[in-house]
């Protein structure tokens, strides 16, 4: 299932617009704020498919049967471009297990990349929902690396993916080759995607226009 947050008319375009303009991502902050409040906006919609129990709550004047969330999930993030939407998820989840997960291109002299995975810190995920954060999805590569990585710490059952861009090509290899019920929920998604994988019109480098340029090893 993919979602696009941009189809209906929201704030969420104001956000987007603001993601995407070259003059405004040079207040650092803002792109970063602004990348929080779509992993809010996901988290509230994600919520909506969780299971909920009733539990009787006491107040001061009495007792109050309230819906909650059954099972928390488990909140994981790509590093480290995929922080600042991470926050926005847990300002909501607050009660949430983390993984982290250190999934990057490594370039090649011919221009070519792969992707290279050094750490991951999980909790078990055996039939738990897992979200993941990361702003761009691109060629899915990453993503489907990650994805199998995690496989080690038990079968979740639902993925959903939270991203500020989406590629139409990422997008279906993702569905293609990942082994798991999952959902997509992007902010919007774009068509193209140049050889060397960036997506267009897209919004540049999330990770460097939040946390500032890096050196290429």
């Amino acid at each position: 299932m993919i979602i696009n947050l941009s189809e209906l008319n929201s704030l969420v375009g104001d956000w987007l617009a603001d993601i995407r303009d070259v003059e405004v991502q040079n207040d650092r902050m803002r792109f970063r704020r602004n990348l929080e409040r779509l992993g809010e906006v996901a988290a509230y919609e994600i919520s909506k498919m969780l299971t909920f129990v009733d539990k009787e709550v006491q107040t001061p004047l009495g007792t109050a049967n309230c819906m909650v969330v059954k099972n928390q999930p488990v909140i994981g993030t790509i590093l480290r471009a995929g922080l600042a939407l991470h926050q926005g998820l847990v300002n909501y989840f607050d009660r949430a297990d983390h993984a982290y997960i250190s999934a990057y291109r490594k370039h090649n002299r011919d221009g070519s990349f792969d992707i290279s995975l050094e750490y991951v810190s999980c909790p078990a995920l055996d039939d738990k929902v897992l979200i993941l954060s990361d702003p761009m999805l691109a060629t899915g590569a990453s993503l489907v690396k990650t994805i199998e990585h995690l496989t080690v710490f038990g079968k979740p059952a639902h993925i959903h993916i939270v991203t500020a861009i989406a590629c139409t090509i990422g997008i279906e290899y993702v569905q293609r080759n990942a082994d798991v019920p999952l959902t997509i929920w992007a902010g919007d998604v774009d068509d193209e995607l140049t050889a060397k994988g960036y997506i267009v019109p897209g919004l540049g480098d999330a990770g460097d226009l939040a946390f500032g340029s890096k050196m290429q090893q």
